[in-house]
Order: structure tokens, then sequence, then C-alpha cells
């Protein structure tokens, strides 16, 4: 019964760090944008380059 009640104030200090462990990366930013950076990889930036460079 000891072995019980040990893992439950295990497991419930284990889900609380980890719910504060969100709490301090969402508020760090670390959540904010998942899909523009695939996005922005695909940009093709170098086409304009080209086009304002005469050629020698």
């Amino acid at each position: 019964m000891k072995s019980l009640f040990v893992l439950i104030l295990l497991s419930l200090v284990v889900g609380i760090s980890a719910f504060f462990w969100f709490i301090f990366s969402s508020k760090r930013e670390q959540f904010d944008d998942i899909e523009g950076p695939k996005y922005r990889m695909l940009d093709d930036d170098d086409d304009e380059d080209i086009m304002q460079k005469p050629n020698k």
C-alpha cells in the first residue's frame, strides 16, 4: 500500500513538472510558428537577384 502512495505522488510530481515546463516553453515562444520555416525554405529569392545583376 505504501508503494501505491509513492507511485501516485511520483506521477503527480512528473505531471505537474511537465505542465510547468510546457508553460515555461510557451512563454518563451518556443511553439509560435511551426509551419513557417518549412515554407520559408521553399521561397526562392535567387531569381530576383539574378534579374537585377547585369551579366558581364
